[in-house]
């Protein structure tokens, strides 16, 4: 495991939401929309919440900005090689934790 990217891991269910739905260039209300969702309403993102998650990801290189190309005062984001890297980390950990908790629920 990349020692760099294990400090931030276990994610959050919220910033690991955030990185999934940024597989595709997404602005912030779509990126809140996006993740109730995925999440099946399980998970619902404030604003505040949002902004200070993606400022954290920009800052850390695991998203990007990018320009919105219909409209120039939108903000749109998408996660990068690094973002995806993270993701597939904790994808590894929740599918031993599902795994492991599937031996004792399922038999």
């Amino acid at each position: 495991m990349n020692e760099d990217l294990e400090k931030h891991i276990p994610l959050t269910e919220s910033t690991y939401y955030i990185l999934l739905s940024l597989t595709e260039s997404i602005h912030g209300y779509g990126i809140m929309q996006k993740v109730n969702e995925m999440s099946e309403g399980t998970v619902k993102l404030g604003p505040g919440t949002l902004y200070g998650a993606l400022g954290k990801l920009k800052k850390e290189g695991f998203i990007e900005e990018i320009a919105d190309e219909t409209d120039s005062k939108r903000k749109n984001y998408v996660v990068t090689d690094l973002g995806k890297e993270l993701m597939e980390i904790q994808h590894h950990r929740l599918k031993i934790l599902y795994e492991n908790s599937a031996k004792i629920f399922e038999g």
